[in-house]
């Protein structure tokens, strides 16, 4: 049976699935955001680890220490270079967070909410939705 939601990097190489309808989507403007995705900011979503499966490719993973001091791996292709998603998160066991753009269909999922505004640059217009200048509690 397939799954519902699809995603992939660039080339193709690099492809998963999961089923699971997110229930967090983040605009986040925090450094590491900007940092890990090149952009103003990174959108991003959680699905549980068990409903996500990797059906092609072998991603590469960079580990990194985001500035709250906890761990994660983001995992992108190692031939086109294109980021997918995060995991191993210190902060977050249990859970992968795929970058929106990644999926094959990513106008089927909306952000619910912005993040870290305090470092959106002045220039980016906020979205219509629930604000928070540092992580949600």
């Amino acid at each position: 049976m397939s799954k519902k939601y699809t995603g992939k990097c660039a080339c193709g190489a690099v492809q998963f699935t999961f089923d699971t309808d997110p229930t967090f989507v983040a605009d986040c403007h925090c450094l590491d955001c900007k940092k890990a995705s090149g952009g103003e900011a990174a959108t991003f979503f959680a699905v549980p680890q068990d409903d996500f499966t990797l059906v092609a490719g072998n991603p590469k993973a960079f580990h990194y220490i985001a500035d709250s001091g906890k761990g994660l791996d983001r995992n992108f292709c190692p031939d086109c270079g294109a980021r997918l998603f995060s995991s191993n998160l210190e902060s977050f066991p249990g859970l992968v967070f795929i970058t929106l753009g990644s999926l094959d269909r990513p106008e089927l999922i909306q952000p619910g909410v912005e993040m870290f505004t305090k470092r959106r640059l002045a220039w980016a217009t906020p979205l219509h939705l629930p604000q928070f200048e540092g992580m949600p509690s």
